[in-house]
């Protein structure tokens, strides 16, 4: 069962779209969900990774909850139906 990411900001419009399905499953971590992303979406590669990681300032959300926060980072295990959702940094007044 594909896995869908939902894009926001100027992420959806590098990757031409605020949704991106790839190939990633129950069982798989959220890492490998976020790699087949770069592979589908290779324009966003430059914005959300610096020296090969993940930049500080981007948020990976699993079913709204920040896994690089509250949950296991990228190694975060999925589950069927998780939605997941990549944010910039967020500003505003």
């Amino acid at each position: 069962m594909p896995t869908e990411w939902k894009l926001f900001a100027d992420l959806a419009e590098r990757a031409g779209d605020k949704h991106v399905t790839v190939d990633a499953e129950a069982g798989d971590t959220v890492g490998d969900a976020f790699e087949e992303l770069l592979e589908e979406a290779p324009a966003l590669e430059g914005r959300v990774l610096e020296d090969g990681e993940l930049r500080s300032q981007i948020n990976v959300l699993r079913n709204g909850t920040n896994v690089l926060v509250e949950e296991e980072g990228l190694a975060t295990v999925l589950e069927a139906g998780d939605e997941l959702a990549l944010f910039p940094p967020v500003s505003g007044g």
